[in-house]
């Protein structure tokens, strides 16, 4: 078994080459148009509000796209160059909001570790068992539950990343991740002050914040999504496979070709996982060309929508759970308990 799911990734290892033509392309069609679109949604202001948002949303998606050239930049698979990716990396990280650096050295880590119930923590989403939540005390449920909360999650979570999370430095950052993390930080900040002195604050925001809002949001969805499905593959350190958490931890998430090409094919994420050195160009290639990797869970948006119930992963049955199955499974144990309890009693009377 183990040779086969090593077989897949030489199977990939063609893929792996970046273009310079189709990278440059993918700049062109996806930079400049953020940018116009930007500006129109600016000057529909004077039309309708509605108009606006709507711009917004467009800008959005474009957004996301702009951050799957700064997450393969990350990866070095954008340019066959380490400058070059490194470049167009903090670029795209400031329009992404992203420190380049600093995101760079945490989803290295989320890949190594990707399912890896031991090491779990670093680049990804915070997943409890149902015996660590059992164990839990009353304000590390409370935690829990607000986190995995959709509101919190996909509402207050953009924010929370975008302003927050992404603008400090982890403690013990290395002097290039700290410098880089300045650089983004002073970026943004002469821009956003560039801009409100141009076009004044409220017209800033109105345009700003539903962009920054609805980007971030598909963000945090495609990257929960492709990771927290009903039969996702986690095992301890002793039982963990990196391929195998590749291909059985990540989904494919099967989108129409509209939303396929503004999130640069991330979709096909067990693709990705398998050997993040494929630039997102090629990743629907790699899955065409390699039979056994079409048959990686396959995730549409309306069974997607699905994941939402997921909260918890239950060890024992190697599937994620509802919060309101493991409320009855505990409290259905905590009577059992209690019968055994009570019987003892009864017999001595």
């Amino acid at each position: 078994m183990r040779k086969k799911l090593a077989e897949l990734k030489k199977n990939v290892a063609p893929f792996e080459k970046s273009d310079t033509k189709s990278s440059i392309n993918q700049l062109i069609n996806t930079i400049p148009p953020f940018f116009l679109i930007w500006f129109l949604a600016y000057q529909s202001l004077s039309v309708s509000i509605w108009l606006t948002l709507a711009l917004a949303v467009v800008a959005a998606g474009f957004v996301v796209r702009t951050f799957i050239i700064f997450h393969d930049c990350t990866h070095q698979s954008f340019f066959k160059n380490k400058k070059a990716n490194r470049v167009i990396g903090t670029i795209t990280g400031i329009i992404t909001h992203f420190p380049f650096e600093k995101w760079k050295h945490s989803h290295t880590i989320h890949h190594a570790t990707s399912s890896n119930l031991d090491k779990r923590g670093t680049g990804d989403v915070w997943v409890m068992t149902v015996d660590e939540y059992a164990a839990a005390s009353f304000w590390g449920k409370l935690s829990y539950r607000l986190y995995r909360n959709p509101l919190v999650m996909f509402g207050l979570g953009p924010f929370y990343l975008y302003f927050i999370s992404n603008r400090f430095n982890e403690k013990g950052a290395r002097r290039k991740e700290r410098l880089n993390t300045y650089l983004i930080n002073f970026s943004l900040a002469a821009i956003y002050t560039l801009l409100i002195w141009t076009i004044g604050w409220q017209a800033f925001l109105i345009v700003q914040l539903p962009i920054l809002f609805v980007s971030g949001s598909l963000g945090i969805w495609l990257f929960y999504v492709q990771h927290q499905f009903e039969d996702s593959y986690f095992e301890t350190e002793e039982e963990w496979d990196y391929v195998k958490a590749a291909v059985d931890g990540s989904s494919y998430y099967k989108l129409p070709k509209l939303m396929q090409w503004l999130t640069g094919s991330i979709g096909f994420h067990h693709v990705h996982h398998l050997s993040p050195r494929v630039p997102n160009y090629n990743l629907e290639k790699a899955h065409e060309s390699t039979p056994p990797l079409q048959k990686a869970t396959t995730i549409t948006f309306a069974s997607s929508l699905q994941s939402i119930r997921f909260r918890l992963y239950d060890e024992k049955n190697k599937t994620f759970v509802s919060f309101k199955q493991v409320k009855n499974h505990l409290g259905k144990t905590k009577t059992r308990a209690q019968l055994k309890n009570i019987r003892p009693s009864l017999q001595e009377k």
